[in-house]
Parts: C-alpha cells; sequence; structure tokens
C-alpha cells in the first residue's frame, strides 16, 4: 500500500472530520472553505463522497484553497503524487506540500483511498481556521514497530505484456499482436531501463473479386542508462537494435552516449522543468531492399539536441519541445521537430486547450528503392516520402451556473 511523505506531522495521528449534514445548518456550510481540485487523474465523485467538509468550486477563481496535484512514476512502477495546496484570498500565504506515493500492486481503490486521505491531512489546516474547527477531533493511533526495509529484487521491477486485437467483417479482417518484456531499475543516483518487444500486423480485404492483404511485422531491444550526478546535471546513454518491415529495416544498431542539463532543480520536475539534452553517436543499418540511395547497408554518425520547458502551475498547464538532428556525413540529412501543448484558464469559466507537433524531414535513408504499391500507401505498411509532417489539435470550453460542485448522483451513470 502506498504512503505518505512531507508531512510536518507524525504519521500516527489520525484526524478525522466529521461530515457537514443539512442539520448543521446552510451557515456553517458556508463556512466551509472553497476548494478547487486542479487534477486530471483524480476521481472527484469519490472525492466529493469521501471528502464533505469542503466546498468544491468548478473555478479556480473562486476558490480559497487551490489544490496542485502532479505525478510521477517511481522506480518501483509505482507513483508519487505531489499535492500542493495554496491558500487564496483569506488563506493567503498559507500552502504546504504533502505526497503520496502507491506501490505497483496497489489496486485503483488502494491508489484514490491513500490520494483522499493525503488530501484530508492537508486540507485540515484551512477548515481548523473556520467555525468548522469545533468539527474535528483528533485521535492518537499506536506506532507499530519499525521495520527495516529489505528488497531482495535491489529495485529491478520486471514487466511482461502481451496484447491483441482481432476485428473481422464479411469483407475484411485484421489482426494485430504486440508483447514486451521490460526490466528497469530506478534509484535516485541511476535510472536502468530496457524493453525487448515485437509486433505483428495482418489486414485483409476483399474488394469484388480480388483480395487485398498487407503484413507488418517490427521488433527489437533497447536500453537506457542514466547517472545522476546532481541535482541540475545527468549523463547516460542509449542502445538498440531492431529490425521493421515499415522503415525498411532488416537490422538496425544504435549507440548514443548523452548528458543533459536542467535549468531547475531535478526535485522540482512536477512543477517545472527546463531541460538540455544532448546527445551524439551512430547507427548501422542493414536494409530489407535498396533503398533511393541506392543503399542495402551503411554505418553513420549522427548528433542531436534537444530543449524541453515544462510548466504546471495554477493557471493550466504548457509544455513545449524543441528537437534538431542531423548525420555528419551530410548535414542535408536533418529533422527539426516542434511540439507543444497547452491547458490554460484565461477567465472564469473560459478554458482553452491546444497541442500538436510539425516536423521538418530531410533524414529518410530507408526509403525502398521501388516506391510504394498502393496497398502499402492504403493500409499504411510503408514509410512514405515527406519533407514534412504535422497535427494540430484544439479545444475551447466556457462554463457558467452555480459555482459548487458538492453534489454526487450516479444514476444512469455519468
Amino acid at each position: 500500500m502506498g504512503h505518505l511523505s512531507g508531512i510536518s506531522l507524525p504519521l500516527c495521528l489520525v484526524f478525522i472530520l466529521a461530515p457537514l449534514r443539512c442539520t448543521q445548518g446552510k451557515e456553517l456550510r458556508k463556512s466551509a472553505p472553497k476548494v478547487y481540485i486542479d487534477c486530471d487523474m483524480c476521481d472527484m465523485d469519490f472525492i466529493r463522497t469521501e471528502v464533505t467538509f469542503v466546498n468544491y468550486v468548478r473555478d479556480r477563481k473562486e476558490a480559497q484553497v487551490h489544490v496542485l496535484v502532479t505525478s510521477r512514476r517511481t522506480g518501483s512502477g509505482g507513483k508519487e503524487y505531489t499535492f500542493t495546496f495554496i491558500g487564496r484570498k483569506e488563506f493567503s500565504g498559507i500552502d504546504d506540500t504533502l505526497k503520496f506515493v502507491s506501490g505497483p500492486t496497489d489496486t485503483e481503490d488502494m491508489v484514490r483511498r491513500g490520494m483522499v486521505r493525503t488530501l484530508k491531512m492537508g486540507l485540515l489546516r484551512y477548515v481548523a481556521r473556520t467555525p468548522l474547527a469545533d468539527q474535528i477531533s483528533i485521535s492518537f493511533k499506536g506506532e507499530s514497530e519499525q521495520k527495516s526495509l529489505e528488497d531482495k529484487w535491489k529495485s529491478w521491477v520486471f514487466s511482461i505484456n502481451f496484447n491483441t486485437f482481432l476485428r473481422g467483417e464479411k469483407a475484411n479482417k485484421a489482426v494485430w499482436l504486440n508483447g514486451s518484456l521490460s526490466a528497469n531499475r530506478i534509484t535516485p543516483d541511476l535510472k536502468i531501463k530496457s524493453s525487448a518487444y515485437a509486433s505483428y500486423n495482418r489486414s485483409r480485404f476483399e474488394v469484388g473479386d480480388s483480395t487485398i492483404s498487407s503484413t507488418s511485422r517490427n521488433r527489437g531491444f533497447w536500453f537506457m542508462v542514466v547517472k545522476s550526478i546532481d541535482d541540475h546535471w545527468s549523463a547516460g546513454m542509449w542502445g538498440s537494435i531492431s529490425s521493421s518491415t515499415y522503415e525498411n529495416i532488416k537490422l538496425a544498431l544504435g549507440f548514443a552516449p548523452a548528458v543533459e542539463y536542467n535549468l531547475f532543480p531535478y526535485s522540482e520536475s512536477t512543477r517545472r522543468e527546463l531541460r538540455f539534452l544532448y546527445r551524439a553517436g551512430y547507427r548501422s543499418s542493414t536494409y530489407n531492399e535498396e533503398t533511393i540511395f541506392n543503399k542495402t547497408s551503411e554505418t553513420l554518425f549522427n548528433e542531436a539536441l534537444s530543449v524541453t520547458f515544462e510548466v504546471k502551475q495554477t493557471w493550466g498547464s504548457a509544455s513545449v519541445s524543441l528537437e534538431g538532428s542531423h548525420y555528419f556525413h551530410d548535414f542535408s540529412k536533418n529533422r527539426l521537430k516542434l511540439s507543444g501543448k497547452l491547458s490554460l484558464h484565461l477567465v472564469k469559466g473560459l478554458s482553452i486547450n491546444l497541442s500538436g507537433q510539425v516536423s521538418m524531414i530531410h533524414d529518410q535513408l530507408s526509403l525502398p528503392k521501388r516506391g510504394a504499391t498502393p496497398e502499402e500507401v492504403l493500409l499504411r505498411r510503408t514509410q512514405l516520402a515527406t519533407q514534412y509532417r504535422y497535427h494540430l489539435w484544439t479545444g475551447l470550453g466556457y462554463t457558467f451556473g452555480s459555482i459548487y460542485e458538492n453534489v454526487v448522483n450516479p444514476r444512469f451513470g455519468d
């Protein structure tokens, strides 16, 4: 089961906050803190059902307490959830940060109950400054015997996955198989990630008296090792071996040392990051078919530099990444990719969401010389020549009416 960290009170203290009842009067309900939960992964119906001693508002500008919840994966395969409590209006300047860590085998219910427990403890200091303080009782839970943690796996986490998808109609059939085996070890000083994978995709269509079928295969292995230098610098390496019918790769080997600098401390990564990552290495490829450059195999050296900025604040979240790469034998064989995501609360009730990516592509060295058949083009079974690639998604929403979101009614579903 997960655990709490980063709190100023002993874990053996249990705070019991009596839920508000109708008989307690409207005035007592009005005195409850107005809380805005800024969380994409939270079960809000469960929170509203379990934490009934506050008023939930749907707009951050109405809130007296803004709770920002972020997460990052732990080395064991669980998650660390950071709850940042930000006081507004009457509670301005009263801030706090609590953390809850879930285990890799925790069920969804165990995780959401741990998150609710963390939320209750964080909200206590605000509720204690209202007339609701009389509804709070504190009990002491006897401290259990402390035992040293022994990890027979030495922080190694292994995962096996297999997925299949079948689809069929009279005139078409499709099967997709995918499997992977991963081994990861993540500690504060060293990060090791590796994965072996394979996929198979086959489609068949009947058009009149003709039958069109297509098959693609993809398999490989990759690893990454990262050493922590200090709270701003890291060094490491990537390695891979792969084959892909889609990319016309019979066998490809790659290796690249890398170094990264983060302008902000890594300890603040759930709130903000500005990372500069540089890597240089080589790629040795053998192709299934002769390429447009009359090659059946080649070994080339390359380098890449990326800049990534991510921030999550009470006004919303934003991320942008710019990456450029090229081959040393011919600098015209290069690629530039820009991607970004923005979720912004503009004014009361109005929000906008944007995400997109654009790439300038000049490094498709594995394109087959013979070109692509109509079937391969329509079924996307082979890589096609292009000098650019892009996608864009936008969303705009406006909500108005009651500011409160206290009621949960599950009838007829959502």
